[in-house]
């Protein structure tokens, strides 16, 4: 049995998914590749994974780093689970390109990993924002292969870097 749950973004609606215990899928509704990988029968329902996405949602919405990251269950293909473990390392605010993923792949284990091979993966993502697949440019730092939008991707950009100074700034003080 899956588990789907709506929460309301500033940019449109989003769909949580869950397999009871770990957040499995989150995705703008109607984005390319939209609830990908979710078995049938689904049931609506809050479950506590989904009141802590929503808070993690809520406080990630007002231009804040949430400290805290919902349970998750990464269900895809060991080479895909370990491009999104990457990219949840990049900072809040800041960006990588898809070469400098592969590169540093590459570096880790000495084997070949083509740019393309990881924006495949990259577009794939199935739990949007938390694992921020929207930090991830192309190699002249363009703007390039969001599953929810360019449009989405520049505007969430914008937020954390808009975030990440006043951030600083309130450190400063």
């Amino acid at each position: 049995m899956a588990y789907i749950c709506r929460y309301m973004s500033p940019l449109g609606g989003m769909t949580m998914a869950s397999d009871g215990e770990a957040l499995t899928g989150l995705w703008f509704d109607g984005q390319k590749y939209f609830a990908r990988g979710l078995q049938a029968p689904l049931e609506e329902r809050e479950l506590p994974v989904f009141l802590e996405t929503g808070r993690w949602l809520d406080i990630y919405f007002r231009g804040n780093i949430p400290d805290f990251t919902p349970p998750l269950e990464m269900c895809a293909s060991p080479f895909r689970r370990r491009v999104w473990s990457v990219l949840m390392t990049i900072p809040y605010g800041e960006t990588m390109t898809y070469g400098g993923i592969a590169a540093g792949m590459e570096d880790e284990d000495g084997k070949r990993v083509s740019a393309q091979a990881v924006g495949g993966a990259v577009a794939h993502n199935s739990i949007s924002l938390i694992i921020p697949c929207h930090r991830v440019l192309g190699s002249d730092g363009s703007l390039t292969g969001y599953a929810g939008g360019l449009e989405r991707k520049a505007w969430l950009l914008e937020m954390e870097r808009n975030g990440k100074e006043l951030q600083g700034i309130h450190k400063a003080f």
